[in-house]
């Protein structure tokens, strides 16, 4: 995991306060930062669907805050997330 990421792009500095306008995909950011897990495990967490979930993680992984990976699981393949950094510096210069 980075500790850092810092953005100045405008378009990126956009993208970036979408994704963090939700409380859903914050307390799913604060949730990975304790350990890595699956899209199961995070609804279930939330007390969600594995859609939402999955929905909520793939616009954080767009963002490029988290990494994800595929598994071998019980019925094909689990994908597991992971934060990428633990602090945002927005640069306007």
């Amino acid at each position: 995991m980075s500790e850092t990421i810092e953005i100045s792009n405008d378009d990126a500095i956009i993208r970036l306060g979408r994704a963090l306008s939700s409380k859903t995909r914050l307390k799913i950011l604060r949730l990975l930062l304790e350990e890595e897990k699956d899209v199961t495990r995070v609804a279930r967490h939330l007390g969600g669907t594995e859609a939402n979930a999955s929905a909520q993680i793939k616009i954080l992984q767009e963002t490029g805050l988290l990494d994800c990976r595929y598994e071998p699981g019980q019925h094909g393949l689990k994908k597991i997330s992971s934060t990428k950094v633990k602090k945002i510096i927005i640069n306007f210069e």
